[in-house]
């Protein structure tokens, strides 16, 4: 039987596919050439058949970023890594003021295709410096777009794609999902299958076999995947409820019209996120249900968020802060009473 690809092997994938056929390709970051491979082993491999395209840089994100970037404003396609996504907030500079402005300041639009990849998240017990989820604090940036990582989606098609939108993008990646095998064949397990819809931003639409119209419609990034289908998988056999979740590619721009079909299935929408509470992207998400289904709703979205703490190190204390499965069981079955 053949092992099933895991995320970390799916991202290397994607990363040669594009070093092989794109000459004007580099992968930039610290400690990403062999024998180490990156912290988490995601470039593994790639110097070796690309040596003068893949570098290891000096401990600087915002000197990453910024070569980066001016190779992007000279027609290459870039790929930079940060260690940690923590560490992009050394790099804010250079996104904000210099990569996204770049593709319209100067009187014409000007091709930016770069990615800067961000491994994110916490239960590993790397402490409140290594353990961040900074999504809310890079949307609304103009001209720059925000991906992360799903079991559901190729991330040859999400390089791809990326790239194609001709702006800097910033793809988080969560570390625990890098250990986590890729489903395929529209299988998730015993009791889940998914489908891809939509094509713009493309979104995985998970649902339990032979069971009516959903009690609640989730939604969350993938980095939550196995803990909101935990939930969902507690809330059927145990509470009798019925979940569908969506998972998207792009987290912004984000549009919710194409999804509207399966959010109005149900009365009940809730928005999962790693981020804490506060100017997030679960918040943009619920005012565009809001405004476009308020009408079919039978409460106000749920909004399901990570404590407003640092993120400890300690293993019990990390999992009370940052949203687990039992926590989204708990508030979907109190909010349906």
């Amino acid at each position: 039987m053949t092992r099933r690809e895991r995320v970390a092997e799916n991202i290397n994938r994607a990363l040669h596919g594009l070093l092989d056929d794109d000459s004007g390709a580099y992968v930039i970051g610290e400690d990403i050439t062999d024998p180490y491979g990156g912290a988490f082993k995601v470039t593994k491999g790639l110097s070796q058949r690309h040596p003068d395209r893949v570098i290891s840089s000096p401990l600087s994100e915002g000197g990453i970023v910024g070569v980066g970037a001016g190779l992007a404003l000279t027609g290459n396609r870039p790929v930079i890594e940060m260690m940690f996504a923590d560490f992009a907030a050394l790099a804010f500079d250079q996104l904000l003021n210099f990569a996204s402005k770049s593709v319209s300041m100067y009187g014409r639009r000007v091709p930016m295709s770069m990615v800067v990849r961000c491994p994110t998240g916490g239960n590993r017990g790397y402490g409140p410096t290594h353990s961040q989820s900074l999504q809310k604090h890079f949307i609304g940036i103009p001209g720059l777009s925000l991906y992360e990582s799903s079991p559901f989606h190729d991330h040859g098609d999400v390089f791809t794609a990326m790239l194609e939108r001709e702006q800097p993008c910033v793809l988080f990646e969560d570390k625990v999902l890098y250990t986590r095998t890729m489903h395929g064949d529209e299988v998730v397990d015993d009791l889940f299958r998914y489908e891809m819809t939509g094509e713009d931003n493309p979104t995985a639409r998970v649902f339990p076999l032979d069971c009516p119209d959903p009690d609640w419609i989730l939604v969350a990034p993938g980095g939550l995947t196995e803990r909101v289908l935990g939930a969902m998988r507690s809330l059927l056999l145990e509470e009798e409820l019925v979940c569908e979740l969506l998972v998207p590619s792009r987290l912004y721009p984000f549009d919710v019209r194409p999804l509207l079909p399966v959010l109005s299935r149900a009365g009940r929408v809730c928005v999962v996120e790693d981020s804490t509470a506060d100017g997030t992207w679960g918040e943009l998400l619920a005012q565009q249900v809001h405004e476009q289904l308020w009408g079919r709703l039978h409460r106000p979205v749920l909004l399901l968020s990570a404590e407003a703490s640092i993120v400890p190190t300690a293993a019990h204390l990390e999992r009370e802060v940052i949203l687990q499965g039992s926590a989204i069981h708990r508030a979907i079955a109190e909010a349906t009473q």
